[in-house]
């Protein structure tokens, strides 16, 4: 590996890092610069999963803020989470990467449109429930179950799809939201990452890489990203969606 090759896979560790912290979306920064670097796709998603996971948790440390009191409403959303990402690591290793990847666009472009409607949508549905209510449904629960599937699968912009999900299910800020959602992408990425430890080819050297930057990443996105007003936020979240979308067609 070159000395332009590690600077290039440490930096888009750095900025996947953040936007894992502010929307979710890293895995379209670091999985295109390992195949642009001559990584097999299968072993460049595998290498990202496993790398991105520390930057989760500096993402979640510089969210702790935001997590407090939100335990009931996380262990079985984590709980899912993790069933998910076994689902979905498990596919990976068995099914052709075109089958999922083909619908991925779609998949983001209705996330997106749940994020900018989901005022509106709570309102029509008068789901409005007290700030910070612990309850969370069956319905939301079976959408955390298939996140973690496509996140575990393949992983880009699955925090959208889990800020859409907890947007409509739950009434709370979008700032202790995406807190949340930290975890859970977290908690994938990292199930994801014990499967494919066990059974797959890891390019460890790249996933250290992007491990460190993500670290760095992650603590500065957490750092940032929680001084944006909700609107502010979801105008970032619609931004890289659209960028997830293009890259992705």
């Amino acid at each position: 590996m070159s000395a332009w090759q590690i600077v290039a896979i440490f930096a888009a560790g750095v900025a996947a890092g953040a936007i894992n912290a502010l929307v979710g979306s890293g895995t379209l920064i670091t999985f295109p610069a390992l195949l642009a670097f001559g990584y097999a796709p299968v072993v460049a998603n595998v290498s990202n999963t496993i790398g991105l996971v520390p930057g989760s948790v500096a993402g979640a440390l510089g969210y702790r803020r935001e997590l407090a009191g939100q335990r009931r409403r996380a262990i079985p959303l984590a709980v899912a989470s993790g069933v998910g990402g076994t689902v979905g690591a498990a596919l990976l290793l068995s099914l052709p990467a075109s089958a999922f990847k083909a619908i991925v666009p779609a998949f983001i472009a209705l996330a997106l449109i749940l994020i900018v409607l989901q005022p509106q949508l709570v309102r029509v549905l008068g789901r409005r429930r007290r700030s910070g209510h612990e309850h969370v449904g069956p319905a939301a629960t079976g959408g955390v179950v298939l996140s973690g599937i496509y996140g575990g699968y393949f992983g880009a912009a699955q925090g959208i799809m889990l800020l859409s999900i907890l947007g409509l299910a739950v009434d709370d800020s979008l700032q202790r939201l995406n807190a949340l959602k930290v975890i859970l992408a977290g908690l994938v990425n990292l199930i994801a990452g014990v499967v494919f430890i066990a059974v797959a080819h890891v390019a460890w050297a790249a996933a250290g890489l992007i491990a460190a930057g993500s670290i760095i990443g992650g603590a500065l996105g957490a750092r940032y990203g929680r001084r944006l007003s909700p609107a502010a936020l979801r105008v970032v979240i619609v931004a890289v969606g659209v960028v997830a979308i293009v890259r992705l067609l």
